[in-house]
């Protein structure tokens, strides 16, 4: 079963996707169209293209483990999602995961312009291969 992972921020949404095994989990885009509207679109074309049958959102906690007001507007992304793909969408905690993708970008000397489109796509696989390892 393929599974789609999301690193949804303010002005991009870093996706990823999982083989078809859920073994591990691949970059595929950075979208940064405008609007809920034009991103649940794109999305739902990622999701037809790999035939996904789920969707793993990274949720924006507090280091003391509680929802606060970007989770809130995540939650509130990741209702409208599910309304309109039909499929189930789970939480993932990703508190940390756009650290590590600057960290994995850093150890790969990736710096400057090429940095900025592939932090979002990094975390994205970040919280899905979190989400593949805890289900394996």
């Amino acid at each position: 079963m393929r599974i789609v992972g999301l690193d949804y921020g303010d002005s991009r949404i870093g996706v990823a996707v999982s083989d078809s095994m859920g073994w591990t989990a691949q970059p595929v885009a950075t979208l940064a169209e405008n609007g809920w509207e034009m991103q649940i679109t794109k999305i739902l074309a990622i999701i037809a293209e790999y035939k996904a049958e789920k969707i793993v959102i990274g949720m924006p906690k507090n280091m003391d483990g509680t929802v606060g007001a970007r989770g809130e507007i995540t939650r509130e992304f990741a209702a409208r999602l599910a309304e309109r793909s039909g499929l189930p969408i789970e939480e993932w905690d990703e508190r940390l995961s756009s650290a590590a993708a600057h960290r994995v970008l850093a150890e790969g000397n990736v710096r400057g312009k090429k940095k900025k489109g592939k932090v979002d796509k990094i975390a994205a696989v970040l919280i899905l291969q979190g989400y593949l390892d805890s289900h394996a």
